[in-house]
């Protein structure tokens, strides 16, 4: 996780934490807010598929960010489960 902190390039100071405290936590809000979002669209009968394509959507999103950005593809395994209990629960309701 601290790898890039100990790799010997130089850095600024004032940029990683501009960008650590203002974009991380933008992100997460914006992470939390699509998730809330479709868990409500899946509780209404005629939006659940679309709710279930966004959680699915963002739990992919989530696996791919761990894997190439975080590099710890270990972490993703969960992600990765639930997108694929997501789109397998999409595509049983996609003909119903």
């Amino acid at each position: 996780m601290f790898e890039a902190a100990t790799s010997g390039e130089p850095r600024n100071r004032l940029t990683d934490w501009v960008l650590r405290g203002g974009i991380g936590q933008w992100f997460r809000y914006f992470t939390g807010v699509v998730e809330i979002a479709g868990g409500l669209l899946v509780v209404i009968p005629w939006t659940a598929r679309a709710g279930l394509a966004l959680l699915a959507v963002t739990m992919a999103c989530a696996a791919l960010i761990l894997d190439f950005v975080v590099r710890r593809p270990a972490d993703s395994i969960i992600s990765m489960l639930f997108f694929i209990l997501l789109a397998a629960h999409w595509w049983i309701r996609r003909n119903g």
